[in-house]
């Protein structure tokens, strides 16, 4: 690829986040703008800036990387990433905006009266974003040397420091402009090299894959891999019940203003997500047909064009691609961040906005630290992992919490160290000493099988076991829960207090 497009296409990508963060900056001036956005954000625009954040580097690198080394397998990756969305809406979304929290920590405070679990919900929230920032960093700073040969730390600095400014200059506010943008940048930087790629693939004769692949490769769990059941239902669970664990998604819920707009808003995500996977598919395979020797690596996307086209076009959609993936790591990079620093800014230096600025410097520079140091996975792996540990730690806590009015404080601690611990250690073990094989293997890279059942289990158990615990006002809590904000008067129904 030439160098100097590249370089023009990151260059452009990061002035644009400046230039458009700056412009929220004019709007942020309280510590609500920097938290949730005053609650003011309409469906369109927060599901936009859902799926600019969601969309992170496992989606626009990583899927086409591992379905272009294990096949169907890992079409489960953007189903269970789409569909976690639909548990989303049926179960969470509305509840949890009526809750009137800031964060996850506020939330399981102000449902079980209980500053312990505030604090545990709230170093799970730290260590899941580091756990996903740091991917987020390590991609970075593999696509910023494949284009210009420069040091692989270099990228995941230059991210942090861009992410960095946005979330101090302006918070929620701000990244909420950037990240609509760059839901729109990525889904044209896949959508629009992919027409030109499949026109040069019918050119060629639309060759398909070869016996061997169309026998193993094509097809779900007909490959050698060692436990491929287990693997393939712990990831699908992992993934459907993540979603609702991720601190970086939910706490744009807290910026709709009402729960209906928050149900809307998760109504546009499944379609703005369901039209972006459809993409990086086409490029696993297409990469099966042209590029099998990039098996387990993460650079097809980047190296189609280049193989496919050639010449000048193949530079510019090669330039244009680069970009999408520099939006894609400033994108989730920001939203995490935001929700790290929120957690940090409120539970650990106090609040208010210097506070929060103050933290967004901690929240980025921990994992870039983890990047640096930590031994590289494909990023959807590691992005994986991120998803079994909110499976196992939110994911019981908000069901529970909201549709279970005998959970109690001890039950939520005691899940959450359950759940949330064992998926920690799986994780470490995985990234420090891995990979492992063998059955042991299997439930260390997918925990959520064995972790999520564990947590549900004992939070029920214990609860059942201190009914004395519940909290005394959860009778009110739960009706503030499930009321909607507007509702008709003359019926003698109520409108319970904005927050």
């Amino acid at each position: 690829m030439n160098t100097a497009y590249g370089m023009t296409a990151v260059v452009l990508v990061v002035v644009a986040a400046v230039l458009i963060g700056a412009f929220g900056i004019r709007l942020s001036r309280t510590t609500s703008d920097f938290y949730v956005a005053s609650r003011t954000v309409s469906p369109l625009w927060n599901a936009s800036a859902i799926g600019g954040e969601y969309l992170s580097a496992a989606s626009f690198l990583g899927i086409a990387g591992l379905i272009l080394t294990y096949g169907a397998d890992m079409l489960w990756l953007p189903v269970g990433w789409t569909g976690g969305y639909l548990v989303l809406l049926v179960l969470v979304s509305a509840p949890l905006r009526r809750s009137g929290a800031y964060t996850l920590p506020d939330f399981a405070e102000a449902r079980l009266e209980s500053m312990a679990v505030r604090r545990m919900a709230g170093v799970l929230v730290v260590l899941i974003g580091w756990l996903y920032l740091m991917p987020q960093f390590q991609s970075a700073g593999l696509v910023l040397r494949a284009i210009t040969g420069a040091p692989e730390w270099a990228g995941g600095v230059l991210v942090a420091a861009v992410v960095a400014v946005n979330v101090m200059s302006g918070g929620m506010r701000s990244i909420t402009f950037v990240q609509a943008f760059q839901y729109w940048l990525k889904l044209t930087a896949l959508a629009v090299p992919l027409v030109f790629l499949l026109l040069a693939w019918r050119e060629g004769g639309a060759p398909g894959l070869d016996a061997r692949d169309a026998a193993v490769w094509a097809l779900p769990l007909a490959g050698d891999r060692e436990y491929g059941v287990y693997s393939t239902y712990s990831l699908i669970l992992a993934t459907f019940l993540g979603t609702m664990g991720l601190p970086h998604v939910l706490v744009r819920f807290y910026t709709n203003p009402d729960g209906r707009a928050a149900r809307r808003t998760t109504l546009v995500v499944l379609s703005l997500l369901g039209a972006f996977y459809l993409l990086p598919a086409v490029y696993g395979a297409l990469g099966r047909i042209y590029v099998p020797e990039l098996e387990g690596s993460d650079t097809v996307v980047l190296a189609l064009p280049g193989h496919l086209i050639g010449g000048l076009a193949g530079d510019l959609l090669t330039a244009l691609v680069t970009a999408g993936a520099f939006a894609a790591f400033l994108s989730t990079s920001s939203g995490l961040t935001v929700s790290v620093a929120g957690v940090i800014g409120q539970d650990i230096l106090k609040g208010g906005v210097r506070s929060f600025r103050a933290a967004a410097v901690l929240a980025v520079i921990v994992p870039l630290a983890l990047a640096a140091a930590a031994r590289s996975l494909p990023v959807a792996d590691v992005v994986g992992l991120a998803f079994a540990v909110a499976a196992s730690s939110f994911c019981p806590l908000l069901v529970l919490g909201i549709w279970w009015r005998r959970l109690t404080p001890a039950g939520a601690m005691a899940g959450l160290l359950a759940g949330g611990g064992l998926a920690c250690v799986a994780v470490l073990l995985t990234i420090g000493g891995g990979p492992h094989t063998g059955l042991l293997g299997a439930l260390l890279a997918q925990p959520a099988a064995w972790t999520v059942p564990i947590a549900f289990l004992v939070m029920v158990v214990v609860s059942l076991l201190t009914p004395s615990r519940i909290p005394p006002n959860v009778a009110r809590t739960m009706v503030r829960l499930h009321t909607p904000e507007t509702l008709d008067l003359d019926r003698g129904d109520w409108r319970p207090r904005s927050s």
